[in-house]
């Protein structure tokens, strides 16, 4: 039972996770302002009195940890109760999330479909003149603030040849700018990950040995180098990936995308505490749940790996 024993040590790991830093998210936007006077608008006619029951009326008057714990019980529940200005934390949370895994995901296939060929296109001719122009695109890649590139992506595509949408998500083809956005910085990094894994696979004596029986190098390389090469990758990528669900703010307010980004950007301008604590929340037990499918795919690439 040692694979269920570590299962649970990670799911009791991100419990903890989630609550330190909903905890910590929970106090620190209590330092940012009152809710009531967002609720309030800019009104002069609106007294204290006023403002002492819109404080009652969205449970601001009650200790800190009593307002925490009933947050963590809607959280158990997965309720997570009601926005102060919007509604269901719920129904808004499940129509944000699978706009953000959706960009997550297609902007790591973009990275994976282009990093992957150009690194072993780039090991294979160490020192050539494809290798060498493909190193220096990937620096040029790093260079790039992905806002920046977003910006320039739009103005071309969708400005000066307006063949896909400027922003929103109202069709399919909405996807492509803001994916390949995200996809050409990733794969500014991983294509000279690919690269370093794949130099040293290939000088490993097993490649020399598939070659000398006679192989393929088709089989050599990506039977044989690739998939001992991809333990690193694919651990650099699980944990890239986590970091992409976090990290897409940016682009989603570039591209008005209506992901996690947006409705957390959204819940901090107004000071909306159950959303941002709900949208925190889900961030964080979604990349500790990467990360725990990451150490979970070691045994089916590398059987020698196995959970001690």
């Amino acid at each position: 039972m040692p694979v269920l024993r570590f299962i649970l040590q990670r799911v009791v790991q991100a419990i903890l996770v989630t609550l330190v830093v909903t905890l910590f998210v929970a106090f620190a936007i209590r330092l940012t302002g009152d809710p009531a006077v967002m609720l309030a608008g800019d009104s002069s006619g609106v007294t204290e009195q006023d403002l002492a029951r819109f404080r009652e009326a969205l449970g601001l008057n009650d200790p800190f940890l009593v307002q925490y714990w009933g947050f963590v019980k809607s959280l158990v529940t997965l309720d997570f109760g009601q926005s102060f200005f919007r509604g269901s934390v719920r129904d808004l949370i499940g129509g944000a999330l699978p706009a953000t895994l959706l960009l997550a995901a297609a902007s790591m296939a973009v990275s994976v479909c282009i990093s992957i060929p150009l690194g072993i296109h780039s090991a294979l001719h160490k020192g050539g003149i494809s290798d060498q122009l493909i190193r220096v695109l990937s620096l040029v890649g790093l260079s790039f603030p992905n806002f920046w590139l977003g910006i320039m992506l739009v103005l071309l595509f969708a400005i000066a040849f307006p063949i896909l949408p400027a922003s929103g998500f109202q069709s399919w083809s909405a996807l492509i700018l803001p994916a390949t956005t995200i996809g050409i910085i990733l794969t500014a990094t991983n294509v000279r990950l690919v690269r370093t894994q794949m130099l040293e696979t290939l000088s490993a004596q097993y490649v020399m040995v598939a070659r000398a029986k006679g192989l393929s190098e088709w089989t050599v390389i990506y039977k044989h180098a690739l998939r001992n090469a991809a333990i690193s990758i694919v651990t650099f990528l699980g944990l890239q990936f986590g970091n992409l669900i976090g990290g897409l703010v940016i682009i989603e307010l570039v591209f008005n995308w209506p992901g996690m980004g947006t409705l957390s950007i959204d819940a901090i301008s107004q000071r909306d505490y159950p959303l941002l604590q709900a949208t925190v929340s889900i961030l964080a037990i979604m990349i500790v749940a990467v990360n725990l499918a990451v150490d979970l795919i070691y045994g089916l690439i590398d059987p020698r790996i196995r959970v001690a």
